[in-house]
């Protein structure tokens, strides 16, 4: 089994910046694509970056030139900086991953993380 814990959401001023931690643990043999994604009451959870194994990126037009997505892959971690935050950037982040087991390196699951609310003042 493998478990995704994030950290660094929190309440933050418009134009103001969050950092998010994300790190992967378990049986994993390898990560190819991590990626967060962002939700809002009612709506769908939609991509705001991904990022390779071998580095990357993709970013949704509304987050580009604010958002940077990193990883360390010693360290099975993935990063979202994020900075000159909107109101608009309010939602609960998920943080996803997709890993090939220890046991099985053949298979890729999806796994995603519990959650973590960001919220941005105006």
């Amino acid at each position: 089994q493998v478990q995704l814990v994030e950290s660094g959401g929190g309440l933050v001023q418009a134009g103001g910046s969050l950092r998010l931690s994300c790190a992967a643990s378990g049986s994993i043999f390898s990560i190819d694509a991590m990626g967060w994604y962002h939700q809002t009451p009612g709506k769908q959870r939609e991509l705001v970056a991904s990022i390779t194994s071998r580095g990357s990126t993709n970013y949704a037009d509304s987050v580009k030139g604010r958002f940077t997505i990193s990883r360390d892959n010693a360290k099975n971690t993935v990063y979202l900086q994020m900075n000159s935050l909107k109101p608009e950037d309010t939602a609960v982040y998920y943080c996803n991953a997709k890993v090939r087991p220890g046991s099985s390196p053949q298979l890729l699951y999806d796994y995603w993380g519990q959650g973590t609310q960001v919220t941005v003042s105006s």
